[in-house]
């Protein structure tokens, strides 16, 4: 296993980074000259309440001709992706010359292949699913880890009495397949139990359905979708909504198998090129200035997210928004920065869980260029010197009602 962060990615695209930087007539201010530049964060920062994103952002050079730049998601429209539509809405991306078109997801899509073969420039992807993309001859790179913890859960009532992993045992246990049922069966070996006959795997839709119907014990959820459903559905016992209480959550962060999820993804093959490094640059540090906005204005961000054309209800946003800021922040070594222990454990996961197929997410160490954290550090740099708190170290999320059906 690696260790230590990709340095040597980091030394071959340096110069070309800040170099491309100092020159674009369109970039921002030389306070991020250093692509390697740690976040800085003072004592008195720290201490103090999260920074508004209203703060002085990054002020770009006058800006002629914007460059067309489009941006492939995971799903349709919804808060898991509120950052970006953030920088959209509120004119990040036009601070710094960029025209961005943001394209919705689908069943039928693959973010990352979308951006291996040429039709996005850059894509939202799960780091698991991306590495088996790679290992399949994707050549794609994270190059900012917006997700800092893993936002998947097994949800159950709370008479089941599971709450570890080792309580899966003679239970049936629900996962959706696809690729996302990874965390699942590696709580379920480092639990001691034998996936194929301690406990019963169900492969459920996606929704938590099968959970409110008795059909299955236990729901793979994700803490901003799936969890919110069960909470807008009403108890027939009561009349009333269910509530946290009525449901025990495994957390897989807490079982320790968690892998990392949403990233910002670019070409590997293009970051050979300055103009691409310099757009990949400015496009990251405006999406991560969104990240930071929306960290502070939960509410607004919900709101932007149900203007853009969502199909789920006000509520329900509200609460996407509240729990994925909770994957975010606070983000110790600033945002969208890979912590290469996560990243290690990540692959280590993707490595030696088996499936039931007997398959493994990927059979060899991801190659160097998987990840760099270049052009994190450099946003972050740029975005402390612009006044904003890129650690969201006093982060404290928000109360969120919901209602029925998500309403």
């Amino acid at each position: 296993m690696r260790h230590t962060p990709r340095r040597r990615w980091a030394a071959l695209t340096s110069v070309a980074v800040v170099g491309a930087l100092a020159l674009t007539a369109c970039s921002s201010s030389s306070s991020s000259s250093s692509s390697s530049a740690a976040p800085e964060s003072s004592a008195a920062e720290s201490s103090a309440a999260p920074e508004s994103s209203a703060a002085e952002s990054p002020a770009a050079a006058e800006c002629t001709t914007p460059t067309p730049v489009s941006l492939q998601l995971q799903w349709v429209a919804q808060a898991q992706f509120a950052g970006y539509y953030a920088a959209k809405e509120l004119g990040y991306y036009d601070e710094q010359c960029l025209d961005v078109t943001i394209l919705e997801g689908g069943v039928d899509i693959v973010p990352q292949t979308v951006l291996a073969q040429g039709g996005a420039d850059f894509a939202i992807s799960w780091v698991p699913k991306a590495l088996a993309s790679i290992e399949q001859g994707a050549a794609i790179t994270n190059v900012a880890q917006v997700f800092q913890r893993s936002g998947t859960l097994q949800v159950s009532f709370a008479d089941k009495g599971i709450t570890t992993a080792a309580d899966f045992k003679g239970k049936k246990i629900g996962n959706w397949g696809f690729g996302n049922e990874y965390e699942v069966f590696a709580a379920i070996t480092k639990a001691g139990l034998d996936p194929a006959a301690d406990v019963e795997l169900v492969q459920q839709q996606f929704d938590m359905a099968a959970l409110l119907n008795g059909e299955i014990d236990a729901a793979e959820a994700m803490t901003y979708n799936e969890y919110a459903q069960v909470l807008e559905a009403i108890n027939p016992a009561t009349g009333a909504l269910y509530t946290p209480e009525d449901f025990n959550v495994v957390d897989y962060n807490e079982e320790g198998v968690a892998m990392y999820q949403d990233a910002i993804w670019a070409s590997t093959e293009r970051l050979a090129d300055p103009a691409y490094q310099e757009l990949t640059q400015k496009f990251v540090t405006a999406s991560l200035q969104g990240w930071i906005h929306c960290r502070d204005n939960a509410q607004e961000c919900a709101d932007i997210v149900l203007a853009a054309g969502t199909k789920l209800g006000a509520s329900h946003q509200l609460w996407q928004m509240n729990e994925v800021n909770k994957l975010i922040w606070p983000s110790p070594a600033g945002v969208g920065i890979i912590d290469a222990a996560l990243w290690e454990q990540t692959v280590a996961v993707a490595l030696t869980t088996k499936n039931l197929e007997g398959a493994t997410i990927i059979t060899g160490e991801p190659p160097a260029e998987a990840y760099t954290n270049q052009f994190a550090e450099a946003a972050n740099a740029e975005l402390t010197a612009a006044g904003l708190n890129t650690t969201g170290d006093a982060f404290a999320p928000i109360a969120v009602t919901l209602a029925e059906g998500g309403n």
